[in-house]
């Protein structure tokens, strides 16, 4: 038994929930689902960053104190999660007591260490981003409430760790996935890396965690964000459980937020003397058209919208099966009717259509006997056979999309094979026979639907209900003769309208 300890990025508490934030937390469930079912023992923390310049200007507007608007806003995200059917083992608030004092715990032993210096520092800051950016971001036009600032802050001797940063990089090859995005990072780290500013002066913003060692400042909001991911497995309160689970197995994240954990969360990691995570992955955006989601953009899609309409597990789905892990993905209503149709409609839920059909038909209802395997049947059992083994390689290199897509090469098989087959025409001369073709192919549909419960935990279970099978693994042989399918309606109706 292996431990996997998993973690999302903390969503911004500000933000409406979605699509992007769905899928990062939907792979992260789907990953853990997997992970468990292969009997590991798993820990997956999501939550909720909930300090910063702009939840206090949020809160001001609403005439309310910062801590009731950020409890005013975090279910959104819980009711979301629920209703996504995300089964986490902590979700964690930046507000929230245990994180508060390992954020000032681990900002002491920082500046025990002599890692914090106070200067003096002038620059271009962004509202939006609440941070210092360059001269060259500034003139990039992609930053928005510019202003310059002179102020005395305290910074973290980031650059003191780049040489230990690369190396460390180098010597794990599979630290920083894909590999394309380990190789901007290595190009990052050629150019100097400059020290963090991690402070932001009450009398400016003071809304954040105060510095144990100047009572004058609070900490930049990524400095305490970071350190979730260590506070949500009992960092500096329960030390049993922390070894347990540090390090963690894979920071999953979106590309726009990797330099932050490559570099920052590695570095602030090497001043703690603590192990660096084993991978960070950071996946691409989804778009809209040719244009990533954007909420100032006005093209953000809301994932409740489309579970209302099509049910939870079709977006989970959807979303696990077009994202190549790595790469961006396009958005749009047309794309989802298709790829529901194709494979849940026409693929899937016709394969349970069509092997309940037949064995209440022919067999009372009963799963049939399996007597004499021919040629045919036995290239379905050799795909299932080892179908558990290459879906389990695929899930370990995080290639989801591609253990979908080899689970639904079988589906599609197995309806080609009935077709051929045709068990309805054998039923009249061979009933034995016709009973074989249809165990085969309800026994494919088992392990196909065991295989694909990470992602679609719901449909799967009424699958598994129908076949009397819960429970059982995805061992070729484990559905039982002479049992009674239940009646159900359809797993996935067709969508028949006209896509926008």
């Amino acid at each position: 038994m292996s431990k996997f300890y998993i973690t999302t990025p903390i969503y911004y508490v500000n933000d409406k929930p979605h699509i992007g934030h769905a899928y990062t937390t939907i792979l992260a469930d789907v990953l853990t689902r997997f992970h468990r079912r292969a009997g590991d023992e798993v820990f997956f923390l999501t939550g909720l960053d909930e300090h910063g310049q702009k939840v206090q200007q949020a809160a001001q507007k609403r005439g309310m104190s910062e801590q009731a608007h950020c409890d005013d806003l975090a279910p959104r995200f819980l009711d979301l999660w629920k209703k996504l059917g995300i089964e986490y083992s902590d979700f964690i608030r930046t507000t929230q007591d245990r994180h508060v004092k390992v954020v000032q715990d681990a900002l002491q032993k920082v500046y025990d260490k002599g890692d914090i210096y106070a200067d003096e520092y002038e620059g271009w800051y962004s509202v939006a981003e609440e941070r210092f950016i360059t001269e060259a971001e500034k003139e990039s036009g992609a930053f928005r409430d510019v202003k310059m600032l002179k102020e005395r802050n305290w910074f973290f001797r980031m650059s003191k760790y780049q040489q230990a940063l690369i190396d460390h990089i180098n010597a794990h090859p599979g630290f920083i996935q894909p590999d394309h995005r380990k190789n901007e990072i290595l190009g990052f780290l050629k150019k100097p890396l400059a020290d963090l500013c991690i402070s932001r002066p009450k009398a400016r913003m003071s809304w954040g965690i105060e510095l144990p060692f100047d009572k004058e400042y609070v900490t930049y909001v990524w400095f305490d964000a970071l350190l979730n991911y260590v506070t949500g497995i009992g960092y500096g309160a329960d030390e049993e459980k922390f070894k347990m689970w540090w390090p963690a197995t894979v920071h999953l994240m979106a590309k726009d937020i990797l330099t932050t954990h490559s570099v920052y969360w590695t570095t602030m990691l090497f001043s703690l003397g603590l192990p660096l995570p084993e991978r960070i992955f950071a996946h691409g955006w989804w778009l809209i058209g040719e244009t990533k989601m954007s909420k100032s953009l006005g093209n953000v899609v809301n994932p409740l919208d489309l579970i209302d309409q099509y049910g939870v597990d079709a977006v989970r789905y959807f979303l696990m099966r077009e994202m190549v892990l790595g790469q961006d993905a396009n958005f749009n209503l047309e794309a989802f009717v298709k790829r529901y149709n194709s494979d849940l409609a026409n693929d899937f839920g016709n394969l349970l259509n069509r092997v309940s059909g037949l064995i209440g038909k022919y067999f009372d209802k009963n799963i049939p006997g399996c007597e004499t395997l021919s040629a045919d049947d036995e290239a379905v059992t050799q795909i299932a056979k080892a179908l558990p083994e290459k879906v389990k390689e695929l899930v370990a290199c995080f290639a989801v999309h591609d253990a979908i897509e080899e689970v639904m090469k079988l589906v599609r098989f197995v309806n080609a094979y009935l077709e051929k087959q045709a068990p309805w025409k054998v039923a009249k001369a061979d009933l034995p026979r016709a009973g074989t073709i249809l165990y085969v192919a309800t026994e494919s549909l088992r392990i196909s639907a065991v295989l694909l419960s990470p992602v679609m935990p719901s449909r799967t279970d009424t699958i598994l209900d129908i076949l009397s099978a819960k429970g059982a693994e995805p061992v070729w042989g484990k559905l039982i003769s002479g049992v009674t399918l239940k009646s159900h309606d359809a797993l996935f109706p067709r969508i028949e309208q006209e896509a926008a």
